[in-house]
């Protein structure tokens, strides 16, 4: 069964962004919802491919 929510590294390694980038995309609250538990982050899978796949370029 694979996790519903995965911390900041795991996300990265989805992503393929740094995690610098998404500790900046928090600051700057914009780009990937995410929860926060305490002082820990959690991505929901789901909404990481969903930014991945809004991203997506199309070729002709």
């Amino acid at each position: 069964m694979k996790p519903e929510y995965v911390n900041e590294k795991e996300a990265a390694r989805i992503t393929g962004l740094a995690v610098k980038t998404l500790q900046n995309f928090r600051y700057l609250k914009r780009e990937i919802p995410y929860a926060k538990i305490g002082s820990a982050c959690r991505y929901k899978v789901q909404d990481l491919i969903d930014y991945m796949e809004s991203k997506r370029v199309h070729v002709k």
